[in-house]
């Protein structure tokens, strides 16, 4: 199979997976959203940094060495698994003796047994990290679809069973427990992998060299992605950090499928075509401007319809989130193009680079956070819109330099998809706005806004000849 079947392949299998699980996740928090308060969503998200920080310790940073090197032998897999495993309980004990204090930043006692609780999932995890790493790495997506489709929809029947009977915030943490238990078995079951007795210093630190870099990486991003909760839900109410966390989530949702779909395809054929600078380039800046090209109009769709659809998916309660999600769609346009550019420096080898970036990035980050904070939340929230758009110009200058590629030739490759998207939006809004509103139930608003603006997008695109809609036809219809 040739490297483009391979990657139309993994891209359909994983666009599938990706939909499928997000589109069982997204039923199932509709569901809970109706039947739970927005303070007991705010009493998870409160943990949400601590349980991804530990996550990523336990990883690592090993299992992105797994995927991006080659020859490698039962050892070498065995010794991430294992090192995984024993990591996973050192850093529960370390969370499970850290809940009080994690209560008491938050004010909030009932965090110290949910966080307590909610940290087995560091283990569960561990079980099964080597196994996705691999499948990821042959891109067999078929199969890790088979693997999560059925794990998000029996845990979520769970946690709706639960909240129907009112176990609150529990059946929040109950069902991501579930979802990471089944997901473990049919990781075994599934994989084709099974550890082997052994532990090789020599595979570790070949390993740990690579990763540990990575793994400093993501902490900093993950603070960085999780530092608004921190300070909303230290400085504001739960409620408010209730509907940040609803509206961040559903902003994400177009964000998370459509990167993930084409990041999870992208980091693996790039380490097959890292020694070709030219062709790195072209497959780049095409994957840049077909990201972009559906993300986009999508978000700022969202952002147009946002009081609409909350009113009918979420229900009236939900509604003081609707700001909130309008200027987090704003800034989640551009996010996906962060991970493509890292994805660069990733399978060049240079961790180092990457680590410098995130230091530089967080560091900003927090200086500006802390200077707007006396601004409420809105003042949180635009600095969120505005450091986007810087942080996607921080990431592209060692990226650029390595494949010839320079930021002001990729702003000039996806300014057009920019102006279009955000032209098609103002249009629609003003109709919704002025007009829409008055006459129409909540359903048709949606219905109509969504005809219009994809008609004058797909037309305005198609008059315009971006490139983006000519490379989507090659790479579905000639093999």
């Amino acid at each position: 199979m040739s490297l483009k079947q391979k990657t139309l392949s993994g891209l359909i299998w994983t666009f599938i997976q990706q939909f499928s699980v997000q589109l069982i996740s997204f039923c199932i928090t509709i569901i809970l959203a109706r039947i739970l308060l927005p303070k007991e969503f705010g009493l998870l998200a409160m943990l949400s940094v601590f349980v991804a920080v530990g996550n990523s310790l336990l990883e690592g940073g090993l299992t992105s060495s797994l995927i991006r090197s080659s020859g490698l032998s039962q050892e070498d897999y065995s010794t991430v698994f294992f090192f995984n495993l024993g990591g996973s309980v050192v850093i529960y004990l370390l969370v499970f003796m850290m809940a009080p204090y994690i209560s008491a930043f938050y004010h909030q006692d009932i965090l110290t047994l949910i966080l307590r609780v909610y940290a087995l999932d560091f283990i569960l995890n561990a079980f099964f990290g080597v196994q996705n790493a691999r499948l990821t790495k042959e891109m067999n997506f078929k199969i890790q679809m088979v693997i999560q489709i059925p794990s998000v929809f029996i845990g979520g029947l769970l946690g709706v069973g639960l909240a129907l009977n009112g176990f609150g915030v529990w059946s929040l943490v109950w069902m991501n427990l579930l979802q990471s238990f089944i997901s473990t078995l049919l990781h075994w079951m599934y994989s084709g992998w099974l550890p082997s007795p052994v532990f090789s210093k020599r595979c570790f630190k070949q390993h740990f060299h690579f990763g540990y870099k990575m793994t400093l990486t993501g902490l900093l991003d993950i603070l960085y992605r999780n530092i608004y909760v921190l300070i909303i839900g230290r400085y504001f109410s739960i409620t408010q950090l209730g509907f940040y966390s609803r509206a961040d989530s559903v902003s994400q949702l177009p964000v998370s499928n459509i990167s993930a779909v084409i990041n999870k395809v992208t980091y693996p054929m790039f380490a097959t075509i890292v020694n070709d600078d030219l062709q790195l380039k072209r497959v780049y800046k095409k994957l840049m401007q077909q990201v972009l090209f559906w993300n986009a109009p999508v978000l700022i769709f969202l952002a147009v319809v946002a009081e609409p659809l909350f009113r009918l998916l979420l229900t009236s309660k939900w509604l003081p989130a609707v700001p909130y999600f309008q200027i987090l769609c704003m800034a989640g346009v551009i996010y996906p193009l962060h991970a493509y550019n890292l994805n660069i420096l990733k399978v060049k080898g240079r961790s180092d680079l990457i680590l410098k970036l995130e230091m530089i990035k967080k560091v900003l980050c927090v200086v500006g956070i802390f200077s707007v904070v006396s601004f409420g939340i809105y003042g949180l929230l635009y600095f969120q819109l505005g450091f986007n758009f810087l942080g996607y110009y921080i990431n592209s200058i060692y990226s650029s330099k390595l494949i010839n590629y320079p930021v002001r030739e990729q702003i000039s490759d996806i300014f057009p998809i920019l102006v279009i998207s955000f032209l098609s939006g103002i249009f629609c809004y003003a109709l919704d706005h002025f007009y829409l509103q008055y006459l129409l139930a909540d359903t048709l608003r949606i219905v109509i806004d969504g005809l219009c603006f994809s008609l004058i997008y797909l037309g305005s695109s198609s008059l315009s000849k971006l490139s983006a809609i000519h490379d989507f036809k090659q790479l579905i219809l000639k093999p």
